[in-house]
């Protein structure tokens, strides 16, 4: 319960900075900024990984879950109180948001700007490099360390940086999928749930395969 309850403050906090910033960037005619919307995120989520990855190991997202899971680092019994406590902290937060700013059309949701499977696949790219990136700096399925905050926390801000106009950068179904059942836009809402997790799980195989690699290398 005590993890459950760290992933649904963390999700929580996490999508209310993140599309928090996307709202106040729209209402304040560019206030924020498009690098600052992207640094946002980043820093949220590096400040997560120190204050609650030694507690739940900072999931914050469903498709890291299922991947940890997948990667056998994580108890296939506790895959569905982080995932439903994650929704719920992001459904949390984008009902707030909603009550804060009752204008704001989208509340942040993300929005493919071409084509679906442009998006589609750009979403899976990103996710499966974040993806490398965690299960490589994380201790079990903790994303905990002196440097995964600042590793991880970097390729989401640098992800949201350059790929964010195009398909919102999402690499995250509970962080996607609360703020479009509370705006009502769920047209492309499927691209942003299947993309990640094929994503995240994809990136298993071969970090195990990289990790295998290095061993043998290094025992010769």
């Amino acid at each position: 319960m005590r993890k459950c309850v760290a992933e649904l403050t963390g999700t929580f906090i996490l999508v209310f900075c993140g599309t928090g910033a996307m709202v106040i960037d729209q209402q304040t005619a560019s206030g924020v900024s498009h690098v600052g919307v992207a640094i946002t995120w980043g820093l949220v989520v590096m400040s997560l990984i120190y204050s609650i990855g030694n507690i739940s190991g900072c999931h914050i997202n469903p498709a890291v879950s299922i991947a940890f899971t997948i990667a056998g680092r994580f108890k296939a019994r506790l895959l569905p109180g982080y995932i439903i406590s994650q929704l719920t902290g992001a459904l949390l937060a984008s009902f707030t948001l909603k009550l804060l700013f009752p204008a704001s059309p989208l509340l942040g949701a993300t929005m493919p700007a071409g084509p679906e499977m442009q998006s589609f696949i750009i979403e899976l790219l990103l996710t499966f490099f974040l993806m490398l990136v965690i299960i490589n700096v994380s201790h079990g399925s903790k994303e905990q360390g002196q440097f995964a905050g600042i590793a991880i926390g970097g390729v989401i801000g640098l992800e949201a940086m350059f790929a964010g106009p195009i398909c919102g950068a999402s690499m995250n179904p509970a962080r996607s999928l609360a703020p479009a059942i509370v705006s009502g836009h769920l047209a492309h809402v499927w691209l942003y749930v299947v993309a990640p997790v094929l994503g995240a799980a994809l990136a298993i195989p071969v970090w195990k395969y990289l990790a295998t690699e290095s061993k043998t290398t290094g025992s010769r």
